[in-house]
């Protein structure tokens, strides 16, 4: 076991209203994200599931918050969770835990800071944050590099569950690459902006690299008042 320089500066903010598994943990929306936590579980009941890949087809479609609130769902199972900023074009994940990103995944990735010095905690117990530190002109290198596959053995050792968030699947070949990597990827699908040519793509996309699409969460979708306590999406 490693052990690691957390920041703390920033541990005890409020959180960002985005995550509403911490703040408002008895709503739908998180019933809903403890379901998607359960069907994640038994997705793969005969393999260890250690990493988990959250991406979309295109931009603004959800992923980074969906990505933010099944860790925070984990953590609050007692498992301990390390969710990592892998977009490293567009990262949000700071802004969303309001922690510094001086140093991050890339910092790790050229050698510039070890894994230990990066690992952020966040206010909530057994979650912590690796940001996407300054972005590098070569992501996508930097990926399929031989530091990353070392960074995944490490923090398999050290967590019961890790979280990617990468890049959408569809402008850049990022997501594709850890895709391959991680034990399985969620893909998240905005109903009201994604098209089924784009869906379609995004699924012959991740068959092309070999990864294992554990399932689809569909987001702005509503379900009728009387079925909210009965019907889960």
């Amino acid at each position: 076991m490693f052990h690691y320089k957390k920041n703390k500066k920033k541990r005890f903010l409020k959180l960002e209203r985005n995550l509403i598994t911490m703040s408002d943990t008895k709503s739908v929306v998180s019933e809903q994200f403890r379901t998607i936590r359960t069907n994640i579980t038994f997705s793969a009941p005969d393999q260890e599931l250690k990493t988990i890949l959250v991406t979309s087809s295109i931009p603004g479609e959800g992923k980074s918050t969906n990505a933010a609130n099944i860790g925070v769902v984990f953590a609050q199972e007692g498992k301990k969770v390390l969710i990592v900023d892998a977009d490293m074009r567009r990262p949000t994940l700071h802004h969303t835990f309001r922690l510094l990103n001086i140093d991050g995944l890339s910092s790790v990735l050229i050698k510039q800071q070890t894994i230990q010095n990066v690992i952020q905690e966040t206010s909530i117990a057994g979650l912590d944050i690796v940001t996407s530190g300054p972005l590098p002109p070569n992501p996508s290198e930097l990926l399929a590099s031989k530091a990353m596959d070392t960074l995944l053995k490490v923090l398999r050792q050290e967590y019961d569950l890790v979280i990617f968030d990468s890049p959408p699947l569809l402008p850049v070949t990022d997501a594709r690459i850890l895709s391959n990597k991680c034990d399985g990827t969620v893909l998240i699908v905005d109903r009201n902006a994604t098209k089924k040519a784009d869906i379609l793509k995004a699924k012959a996309s991740l068959h092309a690299s070999q990864a294992k699409i554990m399932g689809v969460v569909l987001n702005n979708s509503t379900l009728p008042h009387n079925q909210y306590n009965y019907q889960y999406r």
